[in-house]
């Protein structure tokens, strides 16, 4: 593997590569799915990089990300009232109920969609499909305050 290759990638093109980061809140009301793309987008519109990806990750166990179709509620609504029969806070044989009946719920909601969604970025813009955005979805029933770090990397 000569001439600057390894398996494949030319060595010299990672010299070109940088990274910047930025971070938001989001005020949850409880419950239910609130879209964070535009938030998102001016990040990564104002970090000056071009082409390469950016990591969206929430700092939370009872709350996740999604990528989700955005032209329609009817659609979150309904993965919303899928994860509520798909792991019903009424289960009496959780043990994890310290912070109440949503608490173990919440967890395995979380556990079962993602807290990090990573998007690629062309051209200084996230790439996502005509109807999808970035979802953060609530898994309590309180109001939550909500940490989003994002990493942009790429050149």
């Amino acid at each position: 593997m000569g001439d600057g290759a390894c398996l494949g990638v030319v060595v010299g093109r990672c010299r070109g590569m940088a990274a910047t980061s930025f971070s938001f809140e989001i005020g949850t009301r409880g419950k239910g799915t609130i879209e964070i793309t535009d938030r998102v987008a001016e990040g990564v519109a104002g970090s000056a990089i071009r082409t390469g990806t950016v990591t969206v990750f929430v700092r939370h166990t009872s709350a996740s990300l999604v990528i989700m179709e955005n032209a329609d509620p009817s659609a979150r609504r309904d993965l919303e009232e899928y994860f509520e029969r798909l792991v019903p806070e009424d289960s009496r044989w959780f043990t994890h109920t310290i912070e109440g009946p949503d608490d173990m719920p919440s967890h395995i909601r979380m556990a079962l969609t993602r807290t990090s969604e990573v998007i690629p970025v062309v051209g200084g813009r996230m790439v996502l499909g005509t109807w999808q955005g970035i979802f953060l979805f609530e898994h309590r029933r309180a109001p939550h305050r909500r940490q989003v770090v994002c990493v942009v990397a790429g050149e």
